[in-house]
């Protein structure tokens, strides 16, 4: 299994809204007991493996920047696995990585609550535009780290473009804010664990009730 964690480099990003996904997946790591991420420079990214359960495990943390994370996505997609044909729900054939799942921050979901998905489009999101270019599809899961705040109806208070994308994304997240992140990174972690050690099938069919709860 392939676990992408989405987010930019450098010690500037970390604890940024942007980052949330390879906090995620580093946080993941030390629960897997995984040693420590090591550079891969030919693939420009930390690299770490293990097993959960039987499963072998592979987590890469891109070192480009979000909007050239398929450069390195690539690369370990196109591995020993390598892309498979599978049958969408209208039983049309395509190509898919059934064992990659991404763990990216998205602007739609609210602030403490995630959600998993199969072969969607990247909402605009320019890290998965990237990772969808390097692989050639959409078809792989992704687990989805709401980091927008919203009002007590579920309202997102979502800001304007311009202040998304110079000021918010890159922002670091207010106290509240980070303990918010920090519960619903626990169950992304959870949710990992189960997709790799019985199938990501019954994670995202247990976990997408957990994450809203």
């Amino acid at each position: 299994m392939l676990i992408i964690g989405l987010g930019n480099p450098g010690a500037e990003y970390e604890g940024t809204r942007h980052n949330s996904g390879r906090e995620a997946v580093m946080r993941f790591a030390k629960k897997a007991g995984f040693a420590d991420f090591e550079p891969d420079k030919k693939a420009q990214a930390l690299v770490t493996s293990g097993k959960i359960g039987k499963t072998k495990v592979t987590l890469v943390l891109p070192e480009t920047f979000m909007n050239k994370s398929g450069a390195a996505v690539g690369k370990f997609a196109k591995g020993a696995e390598g892309p498979k044909k599978v049958k969408d729900p209208s039983g049309k054939s395509i190509k898919a990585l059934p064992h990659m799942i991404v763990v990216h921050d998205d602007l739609d979901i609210p602030l403490g609550k995630a959600k998993m998905s199969w072969n969607k489009s990247s909402g605009g999101h320019k890290g998965l535009e990237s990772v969808m270019r390097a692989v050639g599809t959409e078809a792989f899961y992704r687990i989805r780290i709401g980091i927008t705040p919203a009002t007590a109806t579920g309202k997102l208070k979502k800001p304007d473009h311009d202040t998304i994308t110079e000021n918010f994304i890159v922002a670091e997240f207010k106290d509240k804010e980070a303990d918010d992140l920090k519960k619903v990174i626990k169950k992304v972690v959870d949710c990992l664990e189960m997709a790799a050690g019985e199938s990501p099938e019954r994670a995202m069919s247990e976990y997408n009730a957990a994450f809203n709860k």
